[in-house]
This record gives structure tokens, C-alpha cells and sequence, in this order.
């Protein structure tokens, strides 16, 4: 018989087996001042690849810089990552517009993983650096700067695409083309597609409205946040 991490190893790789899991770009970049509507706007949205290994730190990546720190950034914030099978999508949906890596504004563009498999809680490890999964990325007004398109956040929040955020739990390095090694599921069951799914539409779902405050790798806030949708808090 299986050992429990064993089973979850095994059902990891045949949900991810048909692609293997890499890291295809390391995407940073510091603040700079847009002009928008009228008026200078602070974002670190602009992120450019990087043809060398970065060093990943308990807060952020080796020439990246959080612009507003209320918002963005912290260690249940460290790292935004983002599939590249979303890509194909979006180049439908948004045609004339040259989508590079980092256009989204996160740090790693994946291959493997998505959020519809990738659970809350799950562990990884890329480059000699540790990661766990912590929540969604909901998206703010910079992104429709990013794109020069102020329709973009409602399109980002509406397609599900949202890709996650890693927290470092060991610092080490990275670069483009390193393999993606899953070390742990996440406790719970509970997937990024779930939480984004609970946040837009799916609060009749009370019971996983109710598993999803007690996820001790979801950061408090969004616990606070699901809590307060739940019928019966105190059952």
C-alpha cells in the first residue's frame, strides 16, 4: 500500500503527466510612473525575462520590487506565478496585441500547472528554492494600464485565468528552464480554481465555503473574507 505522500505524489503526476512541469520565464521588474487618466500612477506591473539565474528571497526576487505594499507583495505574496496555457487564449481574445512573458505581470510563466489542479497548500520545488501555494491573484487597476485597456480587470476576473501566489519557504535560485519537482499536496483538497470560483460566484457552496476557512495555508484574510459569506458561522 501506498504511504499518504506517496498517493498524493501518484495523483499529482497523473493529473500533470501529459505536460511536464518547467518554468518557462523569470519575469522582474521595479516601479516606474505611468501616466493614466490624468494622473502619475506608481506599478511594478512591467516585468521584463531575465536570461540568467535570480535569486529568490523570503519577499520578492532579485530585481523585483513591489509598488504598493498594501496590495501587493508580502511573504503570502512573494512570487506571482501564471500559466502559459492560458496564452493561447488570450491571443484570441485580445488579436493585434504582442502578449511576451510577464505580461501579466507575474515572476514565473509555468508550464504544468493550472489552477484547476494546482491545490491550495501544494508544494514545489524549483531551482534549489522551495514554494507553496497560498491564493489567486485578484487583479487591480494596473493591470489595465499594463494593457492600455481599462476593460482588462473585468476581463482577467471573468475568464478564471488567474494564476496564484507562491510564498519561498527555502530561498535559493531560479532560472528559465528549470523543472517544476512536486513535493507535497495541500491539505483540504481545496484548488486555486475553487477559491477563485467561491469569490465570483459560488457562495451557495457552503460547505466548501466552510472548508475553505479552515485552510490554514490560505492566508487569514481570505479566511475572514469566506467566513463572513457563511450562513451559519458558528455551526
Amino acid at each position: 500500500m501506498l504511504a499518504p505522500l506517496e498517493l498524493h505524489q501518484t495523483s499529482f503526476t497523473r493529473i500533470a503527466s501529459w505536460k511536464q512541469m518547467k518554468l518557462l520565464s523569470v519575469n522582474v521588474g521595479l516601479p516606474r510612473d505611468i501616466e493614466w487618466k490624468g494622473k502619475l500612477v506608481r506599478t511594478s506591473i512591467f516585468k521584463a525575462p531575465m536570461q540568467r539565474r535570480v535569486r529568490v528571497a523570503q519577499l520578492n526576487l532579485d530585481g523585483d520590487q513591489q509598488s504598493d505594499l498594501s496590495v501587493h507583495g508580502g511573504i503570502d505574496k512573494a512570487v506571482y506565478a501564471y500559466p502559459s496555457e492560458h496564452y493561447p487564449s488570450w491571443r484570441q481574445e485580445l488579436p493585434g496585441i504582442d502578449l511576451p512573458h510577464g505580461i501579466f505581470g507575474e515572476n514565473f510563466t509555468t508550464e504544468g500547472l493550472v489552477e484547476e489542479t494546482v491545490h491550495i497548500g501544494d508544494r514545489f520545488r524549483i531551482g534549489s528554492a522551495h514554494f507553496v501555494v497560498t491564493q489567486p491573484r485578484m487583479p487591480c487597476f494596473k493591470l489595465g494600464i499594463r494593457f492600455n485597456r481599462p476593460d482588462m480587470v473585468k476581463r482577467f476576473l471573468q475568464s478564471g485565468r488567474a494564476g496564484f501566489y507562491l510564498a519561498v519557504l527555502v530561498e535559493g535560485e531560479v532560472t528559465a528552464g528549470d523543472s517544476i519537482e512536486f513535493l507535497a499536496r495541500g491539505e483540504n483538497g481545496i484548488t486555486v480554481a475553487d477559491i477563485i470560483s467561491l469569490y465570483r460566484t459560488d457562495a451557495t457552496n457552503q460547505e466548501l465555503l466552510r472548508r475553505a476557512t479552515e485552510l490554514a495555508s490560505l492566508p487569514k484574510a481570505w479566511r475572514d473574507y469566506f467566513r463572513k459569506r457563511l450562513w451559519n458561522p458558528d455551526d
